[in-house]
C-alpha cells in the first residue's frame, strides 16, 4: 500500500498532544487537527461523562484505520482536587488583613468561614502554611488550627465564588492519589483501550505505585509534576512511571511563577536521563483560545520547552475549548519544525547527558546514533516489540528519524509520545534477511530514505523476544526493493 502525504513521518522530531474537548469533539475536526499535526489526542475527564469520552475514542480509532496510522489516546484523570464548599449568593468578598474561618459545617460560607469539606487537611496543615483559593487569586495564611477548624489571615483579598479549588502548597496532604471517581474513570480508561493514563497531583512515589498497582500493564502511566512535594522526590517519581507530565498550571500556582522555568528544565532533563517520555504542558498558546495568532512571548515558550529537548507539547483549552483549535496545532508544528531546523539545535538537546546503563542494548543505541551521523544515515529502522529499543534510542535523540516496527498494535500505538519515533504496526519477522529486507522497504515506502542511501537498522535476536536488542547493522539501498517484492506487510 502506497503511503500517502497524510501518513509521511513528521518533518519534526518533537510531538504535539492535542486535548480534545467542545471544540474538537467532532470526527472531522478530530482528522483535520490530526493532518494539521497532532501525534496524540488527549481525554481530560475533570469534564464531561464517560459516554461522551468514548465516543471520542471511537472517532480516533476509526480515524486510525482510515489513515493507518497507530494513534495515541492519553486519559488525564482529575485527581484529588481540594475546593471550598458554597456561599451564601454564590460568593464572597474577602478583605486583605481580615480572619477567616475554614471549618467542615456543610452550609453555606460568608467573608466570616467558609466550608473546607476536606477532614484530612485539618490534621496535616500549621500555622504558617498557606491556602491558596482560586489559582492562588485569594491568598490566605494560617494563623491557628485545630481538629475541625483553621483560622487563617487574608494576606491577598478577592471575591471568593462556589467550590472553587484550594492549593496548600506546603503541606503533603495525606490524602490518595485517585479518589472513587478516578477509580471509576480509571476502569473506563483501560475498558476503551487507553494507551497512557495521566495521574495527577502526584506527591510522593507511593502515587505513582498505587496506580500502577491497579493498570498493571493495560497501559502506560504518566505522572504530572504539579506539586512542590513531587519535586523533592522527582528522581523516585519518575523511576516508577513510564512517563512524566510538566504540568505547569498548578505547578505555577503553589511555587512562584519565577521559579517554574528552572524547575520545568531539571524535569525535562531529568526524564531524558531515565529515558522517559517528558511532556510540556500548561498555556503554551493560551492567547490562541481567542485569537487565531499567539504572541511572541508564547511563541518563545514552546521552542525553549523544544530546545531542551522534550518529547512532547501539549495544547489544552487551546483545542479543546477555543476558538481556532486547528490553528493552534498547526502554530504548534510550525514553531517546532522552525527550532528543528535550526542548527544550533542539535547541539542544544544534547546539553544533558544522558549516561548509558551498562547494557547491550544501551551500549548499541548510543553507538547507532553515533554510526548514523558518521555514515550519513537518512534513518534508523527499529524492531520493538515491546516498545524498550525505540525508547532508548529516542533517548539519544538521534540527528535522522526513527522507523519503529512492532507486532504488537498496542505498543506501536503507545510510541506516539516518543522522541523523533514513527511508529508503524507490522507483521514480525522471524530471520535477519527478512529483516533486512523489510527495513529496506519500509524506508522507502515511508518515504525515509530513496536509493543509494544507508540505514542503520536495530533489533534482537531471537526475532520475537522482547528486551533482546543485540543486533546493529547498517545497509544501503538499492531503490527497487519495493518493486522486488509483493507480499502483504
Amino acid at each position: 500500500m502506497p503511503v500517502t502525504d497524510q501518513l509521511r513521518p513528521r518533518a519534526r522530531k518533537v510531538k504535539i498532544l492535542a486535548t480534545l474537548g467542545p471544540a474538537s469533539s467532532k470526527p472531522e475536526m478530530i482528522k483535520k487537527l490530526m493532518i494539521a499535526g497532532a501525534d496524540a489526542f488527549r481525554i481530560n475527564m475533570s469534564h464531561g461523562d464517560q459516554k461522551s469520552k468514548a465516543k471520542l475514542v471511537d472517532a480516533i480509532r476509526d480515524l486510525e484505520k482510515e489513515l493507518k496510522r497507530p494513534t495515541t489516546i492519553v486519559f488525564d484523570l482529575q485527581g484529588p482536587k481540594l475546593r471550598v464548599g458554597s456561599f451564601e449568593g454564590g460568593s464572597a468578598v474577602l478583605e486583605k488583613g481580615a480572619e477567616i474561618v475554614l471549618d467542615q459545617e456543610n452550609k453555606p460560607g460568608n467573608a466570616k468561614r467558609m466550608e473546607l469539606p476536606h477532614p484530612e487537611l485539618f490534621a496535616a496543615i500549621g500555622p504558617g502554611d498557606r491556602l491558596l483559593i482560586d489559582d492562588g487569586k485569594v491568598r490566605l495564611k494560617v494563623v491557628k488550627c485545630g481538629e475541625t477548624s483553621i483560622t487563617a489571615e487574608v494576606v491577598v483579598g478577592g471575591t471568593v465564588s462556589n467550590n472553587k479549588g484550594v492549593n496548600v502548597p506546603d503541606v503533603v496532604v495525606p490524602i490518595p492519589a485517585l479518589t472513587e471517581k478516578d477509580k471509576s474513570d480509571l476502569e473506563f480508561a483501560l475498558e476503551q483501550g487507553a494507551d497512557w493514563i495521566a495521574l495527577s497531583f502526584v506527591q510522593r512515589p507511593e502515587d505513582v505505585a498505587e496506580a500502577r498497582s491497579l493498570i498493571g500493564e493495560k497501559a502506560n502511566l504518566m505522572a504530572k509534576i504539579e506539586k512542590p512535594a513531587a519535586i523533592d522526590r522527582l528522581t523516585d517519581i519518575i523511576a516508577l512511571a513510564d512517563g512524566v507530565m510538566v504540568a505547569r498550571g498548578d505547578l505555577g500556582v503553589e511555587l512562584p511563577p519565577e521559579d517554574v522555568p528552572p524547575l520545568q528544565n531539571r524535569i525535562v532533563a531529568t526524564a531524558r536521563q531515565f529515558g522517559k517520555p517528558v511532556v510540556v504542558a500548561t498555556q503554551m498558546l493560551e492567547s490562541m483560545i481567542t485569537s487565531p495568532t499567539p504572541t511572541r512571548a508564547e511563541v518563545s515558550d514552546v521552542a525553549t520547552a523544544i530546545y531542551d529537548g522534550t518529547d512532547a507539547v501539549m495544547l489544552s483549552a487551546e483545542s479543546a475549548a477555543g476558538k481556532y483549535p486547528i490553528e493552534a496545532v498547526s502554530m504548534m508544528d510550525r514553531i517546532a519544525t522552525s527550532v528543528e531546523s535550526d542548527p544550533v539545535y542539535s547541539s542544544r538537546i544534547h546539553f544533558t547527558e544522558t549516561r548509558l546503563e551498562p547494557t547491550i542494548a544501551d551500549a548499541l543505541s548510543g553507538s547507532a546514533r553515533q554510526i548514523a551521523g558518521t555514515v550519513n544515515a537518512k534513518a534508523m529502522v527499529v524492531f520493538s516489540k515491546s516498545g524498550s529499543t525505540a525508547r532508548r534510542i529516542a533517548r539519544e535523540r538521534p540527528p535522522v528519524p526513527i522507523l519503529a516496527m512492532s507486532p504488537s498494535q498496542t505498543t506501536s500505538r503507545r510510541m506516539g509520545l516518543m522522541w523523533g519515533v514513527h511508529s508503524v504496526h507490522s507483521r514480525d519477522v522471524s530471520a535477519f534477511e527478512e529483516m533486512v529486507g523489510k527495513a529496506k522497504r519500509m524506508a522507502l515506502r515511508h518515504h525515509l530514505a530513496t536509493g543509494g542511501d544507508r540505514i542503520v537498522i536495530m533489533a534482537g535476536i531471537p526475532f520475537g523476544t522482547a528486551g533482546s536488542t543485540n543486533v546493529l547493522h547498517v545497509v544501503r539501498l538499492i531503490g527497487d526493493e519495493l518493486e522486488r517484492h509483493s507480499t502483504p506487510e
